[in-house]
């Protein structure tokens, strides 16, 4: 007999499910059972579940009866006239709302035309089955569903105009593109989303073909001129905080430029951007290292006896500084007070950041790549009509990808800049190929989109014809600027005595299993033992018992804690995470004997 499940939970057994089913689905366009549920049938596993819990992705379609759609004209007129509203249409059953069990039983038509007596479901709109980001990407339908699904998520990290007022605001780490475009290869979706508002791209001029392996492995190659011009140059934001913070004993904080006798004094170089109040000036040039933020604080650990006497000990530096690696101009300066009271200071630092090498760019369908060379425009190659393109975009990310939407964008972009209008690229429902080559072939171009390109170099007609046109590309937030990181020597841990890490830490770059493998097949083995001694050190090593001794640098002298005075030391070179672990095993009363033998 089938059971019956109510969210995951068992509640009992039916004799006919299929009918059980059937006036459940009944009842929920009547309205005596809840629009938030559903109802599935598993053959296979001859159970009914019931679910109306939340965390379902649902999705709306409009019911089907005998073939007929219950959505009728009369409907579309009210809907128009704003006699009735979408709630209406659920509450009389004519829309409902299915999750992804129920979609199991559904038999659901694209288009009313392929409608059938079998059918049980029709889509509203067949792109109503994207989300909102996949359904910005033009002619969807044509390309791979992985891709499609890499193009929905690199547009949310394209650079564009994230608000309006991002002038007034003190976001963290932000970037603003400074001349961002409508596209004009749009989708239904472009009006629906107001993406005028905040576009976040720029249409371009865009050429498939090699250049000298620059542009091999999804990178790409950037024409100087156009990047001289303004492509795709964005501003990158960065705010820095100080506050007056109040201790235990009246002590405080202070915003100021510190002085000479404060522990921790930088040097008067460091200091010559702050104005009076220890605050930079705006529009001030900085670089890595120089003071933003003037202010001290009192001393960490304060005995009972030091609060009496404060003047005895002094204050410690604690400015704000430019990061490691980071520049810019500051942009604006803000003096205000926290939800304490206390002095609150935030300055924005603002970058102008210009595409150059290793930023990383996007069609809308998942072609992803980095700058590999940028060209001076004289080089670069161009078209009988003397068109230059902005960007050269290899032909091998195409067979693999199966992106052919982004083939037709070119086409299409190519008449929309041509016969200056927008084309339609929604999904299932687009401006088809075949009227677009006709349209090409009228303005005057081959129809299938390729031109003859001569050598920007030497003037040489290329034997090849290049398939060319206008497409809306993306600035990623990935920018070399945001990633450069390398390091001599730095700063330590204070347990393990090796590099800090992370580029923010100015950490060192770890060498692995793999990396050592690849210095060994170099024939390089030997410059391991310069990699491999970053923590390096000297540790006095007793010769009797084999414990690690103490030296005393003061007296020049060495002895045993065990054994005392009477017994030889020798250092020993040992990694200092190798000495770390064996006062480790101390501690668990391991006694780790090192037992010494002739270098020699």
């Amino acid at each position: 007999m089938p059971e019956v499940y109510l969210n995951s939970k068992f509640v009992g057994h039916i004799d006919e499910p299929r009918l059980f089913v059937e006036k459940m689905r009944e009842g929920r366009r009547r309205g005596s059972v809840g629009t938030q549920v559903n109802v599935h049938f598993d053959e296979q596993q001859d159970i009914v579940e019931i679910e109306c819990g939340k965390g379902r992705a649902r999705r709306p379609l409009i019911v089907v009866k005998n073939g007929q759609p219950l959505l009728t004209e009369r409907h579309i007129r009210q809907l128009e006239r704003n006699e009735i509203t979408w709630k209406d249409l659920i509450e009389q059953g004519v829309i409902e709302y299915i999750d992804s069990a129920e979609e199991e039983n559904c038999y659901v038509a694209f288009f009313e035309s392929d409608l059938t007596p079998e059918h049980s479901h029709l889509e509203i709109a067949p792109q109503a089955m994207l989300g909102l980001a996949s359904a910005l990407v033009p002619y969807a339908n044509f390309n791979q569903s992985t891709r499609l699904n890499a193009g929905s998520k690199n547009q949310k990290q394209a650079l564009g105009l994230y608000v309006s007022n991002y002038y007034l605001r003190m976001d963290m780490d932000v970037n603003v593109l400074q001349e961002p475009q409508v596209p004009v290869v749009q989708t239904a979706i472009h009006k629906i989303s107001d993406y005028q508002k905040h576009p976040a791209g720029q249409n371009i001029v865009v050429a498939i073909m090699s250049y000298k392996g620059y542009n091999m492995e999804d990178a790409i190659i950037l024409n100087r001129g156009s990047v001289e011009r303004g492509l795709a140059r964005s501003t990158y934001f960065r705010p820095s905080i100080a506050e007056e913070l109040r201790y235990a004993g009246g002590l405080v904080d202070e915003i100021c430029i510190p002085d000479k006798d404060v522990k921790g004094y930088k040097s008067e170089r460091d200091y010559r951007l702050l104005e009076d109040d220890g605050v930079i000036s705006a529009e001030s040039q900085i670089a890595e290292g120089d003071v933003i933020i003037g202010k001290t604080s009192p001393p960490r650990f304060l005995s009972s006896l030091d609060e009496y006497s404060l003047s005895s000990s002094t204050r410690r530096e604690s400015s704000v500084s430019v990061k490691h690696g980071e520049r810019g101009v500051i942009d604006f300066v803000l003096i205000t007070e926290n939800e304490e009271g206390n002095k609150l200071v935030q300055v924005r630092v603002r970058d102008d950041r210009i595409p150059e090498i290793g930023d990383k760019f996007t069609s809308r369908h998942g072609q992803k790549g980095v700058v590999g060379l940028v060209v001076p425009e004289g080089d670069m190659p161009f078209s009988a009509t003397g068109i230059r393109p902005d960007l050269i975009f290899s032909p091998h990310g195409i067979p693999s990808r199966m992106t052919i939407s982004h083939l037709i964008e070119m086409v299409a972009g190519k008449v929309g800049a041509l016969s200056g209008r927008y084309v339609d690229g929604t999904a299932f429902d687009a401006e088809p190929e075949e009227k677009l080559r006709k349209e090409l072939l009228n303005l005057g171009f081959r129809e299938n989109g390729v031109e003859t390109f001569y050598s920007g170099e030497t003037g040489e007609e290329f034997q090849a014809k290049i398939f060319v046109g206008n497409m809306y590309y993306l600035k990623l937030k990935h920018m070399v600027a945001n990633k450069l990181h390398s390091r001599a020597r730095g700063p330590i841990q204070l347990l393990t005595r090796q590099p800090t890490e992370g580029r923010a830490k100015e950490g060192g770059l770890r060498l692995g299993e793999m990396e050592k493998d690849t210095f060994i097949a170099h024939g390089a083995s030997l410059l391991l033992k310069e990699r491999f001694d970053s923590d390096k050190t000297l540790v006095p090593v007793c010769e009797g018992c084999g414990t690690i001794a103490i030296h005393d640098e003061f007296k020049k002298k060495s002895y045993c804690p065990i054994c005392g005075d009477n017994v030889e030391i020798y250092f020993v070179e040992m990694s200092y995470a190798f000495k770390l672990i064996l006062d480790e095993f101390k501690s668990l009363c391991i006694y780790p004997k090192l037992v010494l033998k002739s270098k020699y």
